[in-house]
């Protein structure tokens, strides 16, 4: 055994004499998904979001001179503790990029440390529209939605369709006032109107004064500018008071497929909703999507689709620069078109933004449904273009 040894280490020693040099080890990349796992957000991201970074890994395939890992956890909705997490992971556990982070305040916490570290952040989850603007970073992409999109296709197809007065009703916290902002803007741009609003604490048990008042407003479209548990809790309400079957339209400003699936077809019958992906949408998203339900159980979300969308066109840059260098990756990264199951000719912006086309869509009437999962008819699509706001206001883009 030493002689076979003592062999190979004068073989090395004579191929780096010739100055041909030994196979160095494999680096690794490491890809660290900070989620939800077990609070309001862990059906839409939680362990799906690591199932769909898992599957991108594995559809991108070998990179030669990387080994790829996939690592989560969870942050359990708190800035601090997703600080903590993405601080470790990236000054001592080795990872190069994080993904997902559900809950703005946690984003903007964690693009901090990875401005600081040089790392990057690639966001499915976070939806305020300022990540991209005064708070931009050149080490993070907002990859899947943010609050300005989702209000901008809402508002404008509504009232393209006829539907141009607006009620809201808003959970009083920065991510329902934001949505709220953006979505008067896109529908007072478009030539509609907002007739009235009214604001609910964050946990309201009980939103009959609030849709009281909006059918009272006379209003076409009554918008829930909110998520989680308040948007479910005014969706229930709201079918019970008869909202939609009185004439009025009800909007879900964040609103995805796992909420329809817990609320059912005869509550959220008719709402309208804005989103980027449908598991439904075409046969490539089918295809994907029953194998992520193999792994989950469930079909992929909006959120859980861009995680993929981002840990493929990710991997593939580096791949394609044959380093993990930052910079050398994010250039990479906004020099190719992203293209998959998530996104047709999507683009990376300056500022950040990946653009992208998003859906409005209508929920089938139970009858319609042709079984589980079976819930969106797709009846306008908004190009990425005019879906996102324009870039603007992002400092670090100042005199370039």
């Amino acid at each position: 055994m030493k002689r076979v040894n003592l062999a190979a280490s004068l073989l090395a020693g004579t191929l780096l004499f010739q100055g041909l040099p030994a196979k160095a080890a494999d680096q690794t990349v490491k890809l660290g998904v900070l989620t939800d796992m077990s609070g309001v957000f862990s059906d839409a991201n939680g362990k799906g979001s690591v199932i769909a970074a898992e599957m991108a890994k594995a559809d991108v395939g070998p990179i030669e001179g990387f080994k790829v890992e996939v690592v989560g956890a969870d942050h359990q909705n708190k800035p601090d503790i997703g600080s903590s997490i993405a601080r470790k992971w990236f000054d001592t556990e080795g990872v190069d990029v994080v993904l997902d982070i559900p809950v703005s305040s946690i984003a903007l916490a964690v693009q901090r440390i990875a401005q600081e570290k040089d790392k990057i952040v690639l966001l499915s989850s976070s939806g305020a529209s300022e990540i991209t603007g005064k708070f931009c970073s050149e080490n993070t992409i907002q990859w899947t939605y943010n609050t300005s999109a989702l209000s901008n296709v809402a508002g404008r197809a509504t009232v393209k369709r006829g539907d141009d007065s607006w009620f809201f009703i808003t959970t009083d916290y920065a991510f329902g006032h934001a949505l709220e902002r953006d979505a008067t803007e896109a529908v007072t741009a478009s030539g509609g109107k907002v007739v009235g609003r009214a604001l609910n604490p964050i946990g309201s048990p009980d939103f009959s004064s609030y849709l009281l008042t909006a059918q009272g407003s006379g209003a076409k479209v009554v918008a829930l500018a909110s998520s989680g548990g308040d948007m479910q809790t005014a969706v229930k309400q709201a079918a019970e008071f008869g909202l939609q079957a009185s004439g009025q339209k009800l909007l879900g400003l964040l609103f995805d497929v796992t909420d329809i699936k817990g609320l059912g077809l005869e509550v959220t019958q008719g709402m309208y909703l804005s989103t980027p992906f449908y598991w439904d949408r075409n046969a490539e998203s089918r295809a994907f999507s029953e194998r992520f339900k193999k792994l989950h159980g469930k079909v992929p979300t909006m959120h859980q689709a861009g995680v993929y969308s981002a840990t493929r066109h990710y991997l593939n840059a580096i791949k394609a620069a044959a380093t993990k260098d930052t910079k050398a990756v994010l250039a990479k990264m906004r020099e190719t078109p992203v293209n998959d199951v998530f996104a047709q000719n999507g683009r990376i912006r300056r500022d950040g933004q990946m653009i992208h086309d998003f859906f409005l869509v209508e929920v089938k009437k139970p009858s319609e449904s042709k079984g589980e999962w079976d819930y969106y008819n797709v009846i306008s699509t908004v190009p990425g273009d005019q879906a996102f706001q324009p870039e603007t206001n992002c400092p670090r883009l100042a005199g370039q």
